[in-house]
């Protein structure tokens, strides 16, 4: 069993942590020397794993932008090479990227140091191998390790620069180049601005569309910068989806693309300075995965809008799943429809992460614009555009999401029981549960009372409970938050945040 000081580094499939002073009541707690401890701890299980001595493992090791990240790479690289394990050094690289190595450099096992859209002073390791990304009981068993200091007998290993993301770019040009059928330089004519936030990004303005003939004036935030001085590095972000969209109207761009920190993620801003986000993303990806994959299955998160499952199935006739909050979860179950013989060829979350089949089920950001951009200039060749290609989509008129903390010491038994109590309450209220959720309770009002929905469920790893509310009427969540209120009330341990 893990103490609660290391179960404090467990956040879900990663380790997060502050990794940095300077925020007051918050002190650095991801020090070289707990860095050094899992990752000795992350050898011993990796050589298990793979059933290999640590002297015949090869190790890749990234990070994103964060000011913490070249201390912790050298923390990491010293207790890898202690090992007698071979490092490959990456550099500043992407996460996507750093599991690719593992197809591309043969690694056996790739760590990349980032804590995705968290503050400037926080940081954490995410764990790669040849199948994927580790798994969160996986996480807990490295730590366990770590707890009671197990390491490897001592050995000298190698370190080595590799400039990985390098090839990786090319990757993502020919990509677009063989798929687009328009010639050598696809992008010509078109002005596509990115948004990198200051974060491992900018690559891809500067080293995939450029060369391809695009049009990059206008992006901005491309310079790696860990304390981010413009605006948060993450698609969700309203100030950050604002200045992209500003962005790509101050220029008249065809096309604008915003990637996180460590750009597992991506949202898109249309012509007319629109974001193409959260739902609407979700559907430009469905049309584009269901291509050639006619009545396949989109895996999406909980709180996915009831005009995106009427699109996919009806406009794009497809099958829409929608399944649980957190990318891991998506992707798992995708990758188990797959293995039952069932055609699905796309997961992801209304946050940004999209994990395609033809692209190892890896939540990419990068490729995920790389098949949008694709897409434009297919289109464009017959006069459409991205948005023609979801102009079908019905969107709601608004939606808000509410979050509760959970008071109780015990979060997940006292969560549940609200949830359960919850269900009883609506069939009291003879309100219309819905029968495809796989989480939290999620409740359907009528056109006359609403005209929308509303979902509780409780965080995986937080004492969270989130309320998200979506109405196709101006007024309707109101509505049904009215409704709910009497029920929340009575809920003595949530405090709305």
């Amino acid at each position: 069993m893990l103490s609660e000081y290391w179960k404090q580094f467990k956040s879900g499939t990663d380790i997060r942590a502050v990794a940095m002073d300077g925020v007051d009541g918050e002190p650095c707690t991801l020090t070289d020397e707990v860095v050094e401890r899992i990752i000795a701890a992350f050898a011993c299980w990796l050589s298990e794993k793979a059933g290999k001595s640590c002297a015949e493992l090869t190790v890749s090791v990234g990070r994103d932008s964060r000011l913490s990240g070249p201390r912790i790479r050298d923390a990491v690289a010293r207790a890898l090479s202690a090992c007698g394990i071979r490092v490959l050094d990456c550099g500043l690289s992407s996460t996507p990227a750093m599991f690719m190595t593992t197809i591309d450099l043969g690694c056996d096992g790739a760590v990349q140091i980032t804590a995705s859209h968290h503050p400037w002073h926080r940081n954490g390791l995410k764990f790669f191998l040849p199948n994927g990304g580790i798994e969160g009981s996986d996480v807990t068993a490295i730590l366990e390790k770590a707890q009671v200091g197990e390491k490897p007998t001592p050995a000298a290993g190698v370190i080595e620069k590799v400039p990985y993301m390098v090839q990786y770019a090319s990757r993502l040009r020919e990509l677009i180049v063989k798929e687009s059928d328009n010639g050598e330089k696809p992008l010509s004519g078109m002005h596509i601005v990115v948004d990198a936030g200051n974060g491992a990004g900018g690559f891809y303005a500067s080293e995939v569309l450029a060369p391809l003939g695009a049009d990059i004036s206008g992006s901005q935030f491309l310079d790696p910068d860990g304390s981010f001085p413009n605006h948060i590095p993450n698609p969700e972000n309203p100030d950050a989806m604002a200045s992209v969209c500003a962005a790509v109207k101050a220029v008249n761009a065809d096309l604008g693309v915003i990637f996180d920190t460590d750009v597992d993620r991506a949202g898109c801003v249309g012509a007319d300075g629109r974001e193409i986000n959260r739902n609407r993303l979700v559907a430009l990806a469905s049309a584009i995965a269901l291509e050639g994959n006619e009545g396949g299955t989109i895996v999406t998160d909980s709180i996915t809008s009831t005009g995106l499952k009427t699109f996919i199935e009806k406009t794009l006739g497809g099958v829409h799943c929608r399944f649980k909050r957190g990318y891991k979860n998506v992707i798992n179950e995708a990758l188990r429809l797959n293995a039952e013989g069932i055609n699905a060829p796309l997961a992801i979350e209304t946050s940004g992460h999209a994990a395609l089949r033809d692209n190892y089920f890896l939540d990419d950001g990068a490729y995920l614009s790389t098949k949008i951009i694709i897409k434009a200039v297919q289109l464009g060749k017959v006069g459409k555009t991205l948005d023609d290609l979801i102009a079908a989509l019905p969107e709601p008129a608004e939606g808000r999401e509410i979050r509760y903390t959970i008071t109780e010491p015990d979060f997940k038994v006292y969560g549940e029981r609200v949830l359960h109590d919850l269900e009883t309450y609506a069939a009291e209220q003879g309100w219309q549960v819905a029968d495809d959720s796989r989480e939290g309770v999620r409740v359907s009002f009528p056109k006359d009372n609403g005209d929308g929905w509303f979902l509780l469920r409780l965080s995986v790893h937080d004492p969270v409970m989130p309320l998200n509310v979506e109405s196709d009427t101006a007024g309707g969540c109101d509505i049904i938050l009215s409704q709910l209120a009497p029920f929340i009330e009575k809920q003595t341990a949530l405090r709305r945040k």
